[in-house]
C-alpha cells in the first residue's frame, strides 16, 4: 500500500488507514514507537511495562530539584492580609 507524505503546519506527516489502526488496536491520540532502520520507517505499538519502584526512584532523582516538587504545587493566590482566622 502506498501513502503520501503531507504538509501539516510545520511537520509532515502521513495518514494511516483507519482499517490499519482497527487491526492493530490503535486509536488516535495513541503513542506509537518510530524506529528507523536502513530505508525503512517502522511504527509500532509501544511494549506496555510497568516500572518496578526503584526504576521510578531512579528517574525520579535524575530529575532538576525544581521539577521533583520541592516548589508548593498550589497556587494560594496574593496575600491580602485580610484573612480571617476565628
Amino acid at each position: 500500500m502506498e501513502a503520501r507524505i503531507q504538509k501539516w503546519g510545520n511537520s509532515d506527516g502521513i495518514r494511516i488507514p483507519s482499517s490499519i489502526l482497527k487491526t492493530l488496536n490503535i486509536k488516535t491520540n495513541d503513542k506509537v514507537d518510530l524506529i528507523q532502520e536502513e530505508d525503512r520507517i517502522i511504527i509500532s505499538k509501544p511494549k506496555k511495562r510497568h516500572l518496578t519502584l526503584e526504576e521510578r526512584l531512579e528517574i525520579f532523582n535524575s530529575l532538576p530539584d525544581n521539577e521533583k516538587g520541592s516548589v508548593d504545587p498550589y497556587d494560594w493566590g496574593e496575600d491580602l492580609e485580610k484573612e480571617k482566622f476565628d
